[in-house]
Parts: structure tokens; sequence; C-alpha cells
């Protein structure tokens, strides 16, 4: 997996950019973005549907010292099937110190046998110390999720 973020000439502290390669079609890969049982193994359990304008809510881990509460009011913004999936993401708590507001945009392409997938995390605030501490904390996540968990529910 590469960071984005130096390939694109870019330190955006408002924005994390990942991919990975991975040894499955797009259809495979856009099914464990997409299907609720699939998301449940690798992500966060969740009321998810594919459907712009739907909201759901994921229970994760909360986070006291990024202010985040454990569950993720989230929305389907857009989406391409097989190439682009776009979330809103909110801290379900409205008193959540971190004012977590962000986007969240899986893009697929197809490259040899397998596919690339993006991912690019927008809207970190850095003037936030809670919110500088969270960045730094998913990149590590989102590399995790991507390089172990994604990867062995494919």
């Amino acid at each position: 997996m590469n960071d984005m973020n130096d390939a694109h000439g870019t330190d955006d502290p408002t924005v994390l950019r990942l991919d990975e390669f991975l040894a499955h079609p797009p259809a495979r890969v856009w099914q464990a973005l997409t299907d609720p049982g699939l998301l449940a193994r690798w992500f966060m359990p969740g009321d998810f549907r594919l459907a712009v304008g739907h909201r759901y809510t994921m229970a994760g881990m909360a986070m006291p010292g990024t202010g985040f509460s454990g569950t993720v009011q989230a929305e389907v913004l857009a989406f391409e099937p097989e190439r682009m999936l776009r979330l809103g993401w909110r801290d379900a708590d409205p008193a959540s110190p971190a004012a977590a507001d962000w986007t969240i945009t899986w893009t697929l392409e197809p490259e040899g046998r397998g596919t690339r997938l993006f991912l690019t995390h927008e809207g970190f605030d850095p003037g936030s110390e809670l919110q500088r501490r969270a960045r730094s904390i998913m990149d590590g996540g989102w590399r995790h999720l991507l390089t172990d968990r994604l990867a062995t529910v494919l």
C-alpha cells in the first residue's frame, strides 16, 4: 500500500489518501464494500444499503482520545457500481468534541487480474487537536483494515 499524499505531491492535513492492490476482480471488491454481511466481517456492523441518500449507523469502538463516541452516522452520497462509493460520516453523538464531518470515497480500478482500491478520507480539521489525532490513528487503522481484514474477507 502506498500513501498517496506523497504520490500526488501534497501533504494535505485535511485528507488521507491510501491505495491497495487486491488480487480480486472489481466485482468481488465491490461486494466486500457494499454487502452488509461482508462489511460487518472486515469493517463495522451496520444497516448499510446501496442507495443514494440512505442513512445508517455503524457500531465501532469508542476512542476517547479522539473524541469519537464509537458510533458512526453515515450516508450514501454517490456510487457507480464496481467503480466508486462515496459516504458521508459523522459521529452519531451530536455532543462529540471532535465534530467529525468527513467524506469517505472508495475508487476501484481494474489492474491486471485484480483491483487497485483507492481510499480518500476528507474533511479533517487541522486546527483541531482531536481531529489531528484522529487522522493519525485512522491512517494506521485504514492500512490495517485494507491489508489485513479486507484482504482476509476477499
